[in-house]
């Protein structure tokens, strides 16, 4: 608790900045992040870090719930804004923005293999690990926790192979167990819905080159993918709110950025099908 107070003395008087850092760790700049990777920088890549991304926040959940710790803020109500609170959700280790993170960002720099996409890796962990403390959301020992097990889920993803989609009906079959399971585990719905929704993807189609369709790509495909995100929002809330409807939304999302977009700007951007698939 000493630790939260020391770093929100010295750094919390700039808390516009640490949310707008925070936010890079939610789940609505996942969905964009992630699907600007797989459109325009490696489709087949994407499918592996959308399956670990949807296993990070399995994992999250499971280890959140099974220890079922307090927040700085649960201690100490003045530690967070209201803001800040916003941001903060189920028991606080590990850091669920802090692994996510380290998962989906780690696993695209070890396929880029950049100097300076680790570089910019790096950074953008280490500012989303210092916001969660800062904002009085998270002990220190949280975020170090959602860093190494962030970290061993890269290493694992790394150097995992995964199938392709090359047996459909057994494919669809581990989709629609997911799906099963998040009726009756709701909390898991998000994660199980993303697992299902990139399982089922099958990269066929090569990054746009050109800048006009790269730009397609982004504002097009943006439009169909948040068209999606919100459309289940207009469902009534006792129909959004079941497991296995929350896990659906997900896989749909999924499979409209995956599967929908790339099929319907194909033929705008002139991208085609690789002539050999590779694996991520």
């Amino acid at each position: 608790m000493e630790t939260v107070h020391i770093m929100r003395a010295a750094l919390g008087g700039a808390e516009s900045f640490w949310l707008a850092v925070t936010n890079l760790g939610s789940d609505f700049a996942f969905i964009v992040l992630l699907s600007l990777y797989y459109w325009l920088i490696n489709p087949r890549g994407g499918r592996t870090v959308g399956i670990f991304f949807g296993a990070s926040i399995l994992v999250t959940d499971g280890l959140k719930y099974a220890f079922d710790a307090p927040r700085p803020f649960h201690l100490d109500a003045a530690l967070a804004s209201e803001a800040a609170k916003q941001t903060a959700g189920g028991p606080g280790l590990p850091s669920g923005h802090v692994l996510v993170s380290t998962t989906i960002w780690g696993l695209a720099a070890s396929q880029l293999r950049s100097r300076a996409f680790w570089a910019l890796t790096g950074l953008v962990i280490v500012l989303i690990a210092l916001s969660r403390v800062v904002l009085g959301v998270h002990f220190p020992l949280d975020v170090l926790v959602g860093l190494l097990v962030g970290a061993v889920l890269v290493a694992v993803g790394s150097r995992l192979p995964l199938p392709e989609r090359d047996a459909p009906v057994w494919s669809w079959g581990v989709a629609l167990a997911a799906v099963v399971a998040a009726a009756f585990v709701p909390v898991y719905a998000t994660a199980l819905g993303i697992l299902a929704g990139f399982w089922l993807a099958k990269p066929s189609f090569n990054a746009p080159q050109t800048w006009p369709a790269r730009l397609l790509f982004v504002v097009a495909g943006l439009l169909l993918v948040f068209a999606v995100y919100f459309a289940f929002r207009a469902l009534p809330a006792e129909v959004r709110h079941l497991g296995a409807v929350h896990a659906l939304r997900y896989v749909a999302l999924v499979l409209t950025a995956t599967e929908l977009v790339p099929r319907l700007l194909r033929r705008f951007t002139g991208a085609q099908e690789p002539p050999v698939m590779l694996t991520a």
